[in-house]
Parts: C-alpha cells; sequence; structure tokens
C-alpha cells in the first residue's frame, strides 16, 4: 500500500524561479506511483539555474490515496547534472504526520558517501517515526524466538514474559525482532 491512485503534483525552485504547481500525468511506465516502482516523467520549464528545493504531493483523493515517497531525481537537460530530493516519508493523511505534501531540500547524492546519505536517511525515518514514542503509547514488539509479544507500557513497565497471544486487544504498534 506504499503507491497512490491520487493525482500527484510537483513544484520545482531554482535561483530564476519556480516551474509553479505541475501534475505529474505522463510517466514512461504504463501505470504510475506503484509501490517499488521508478516513475519518470518530463516536465517543461524554462531553465531554472541551479535547483534548491521542490514541493510534491497529491490531493489526497480516490481509494488508497496514501503515498510513500522515498526520493525525486531532477536530471537538468542543459546542465547535465542530477539533483536529488531525499523524502522518505509517507505523504498521507492516515500515517505519518498527516501530510500529503513535502517540502524537500536538495541534497546533492552524487557528491554525499554512501555513509553520509544513510545517515540523512535515518534522520528522517526518525523524523518520521519518533510520533510513536509520545507519551501514552503502548508498543508491542513480537519476538520471533519465542513466538510471544513484549510489552512497554508508557509509565516504563514492561512484560517481556512472552505471552503467545495480543491480550491487550488492539495491536498500537508490532515490529518483528529477531
Amino acid at each position: 500500500n506504499a503507491g497512490t491512485e491520487a493525482d500527484v503534483y510537483i513544484s520545482v525552485y531554482g535561483e530564476r524561479g519556480d516551474t509553479g504547481s505541475r501534475q505529474l500525468l505522463r510517466s514512461q511506465t504504463s501505470k504510475k506511483f506503484l509501490k517499488g516502482q521508478t516513475d519518470i516523467f518530463a516536465v517543461e520549464a524554462v531553465h531554472l539555474g541551479c535547483l534548491y528545493k521542490i514541493v510534491i504531493g497529491h490531493n489526497g483523493l480516490g481509494s488508497g490515496n496514501g503515498w510513500f515517497l522515498d526520493k525525486v531525481v531532477i536530471k537538468d537537460p542543459v546542465t547535465d547534472l542530477d539533483y536529488t530530493f531525499l523524502c522518505h516519508r509517507w505523504l498521507d493523511q492516515g500515517q505519518d504526520d498527516g501530510n500529503i505534501s513535502r517540502e524537500l531540500p536538495v541534497t546533492d547524492a552524487s557528491m554525499l558517501p554512501g555513509r553520509q546519505e544513510l545517515e540523512l536517511k535515518r534522520e528522517k525515518t526518525w523524523a518520521a517515526e519518533k510520533w510513536k514514542f509520545r507519551k501514552g503509547i503502548t508498543l508491542q514488539f513480537y519476538n520471533r524466538l519465542t513466538h510471544g509479544f513484549v510489552c512497554l507500557y508508557p509509565d516504563s513497565r514492561v512484560d517481556a514474559l512472552g505471552d503467545k497471544k495480543n491480550k491487550y486487544g488492539k495491536v498500537s504498534f508490532m515490529w518483528m525482532c529477531a
């Protein structure tokens, strides 16, 4: 469920202006914005010079409109440069922080060593996931070794007996832990 059927829009910002909001209509793939897929679009615009940010989002319409966006890469045909905009977050009213659009600054991934790119992804992932650790949230982990649940309660108690079933009703969050 990481893809979307909603209409996706992008605005590209550079030192000489911006494109305005453009709908991404025709991908080089037959069905656009599917999970794990890379879509390629041609967006016509005047040359904006060096790019520094994008705003990307969708209209929130249609079934399954939530979308997990990893990154956007813009290839400038004039300078032959690639501009990378890392996201690694949900654009979904029911996930993450509920936003369906994101403002993403440029990250020149071609100049970053792999470790720095991983650190940027880690920071963005923590920004997206830290809400799970707010006060009042009960966390449940499933232990594959014992085949039981371990619960971390808001008052700092830990139930680590490894019960074989979820006796607390609806799971707030569940991770598979080895």
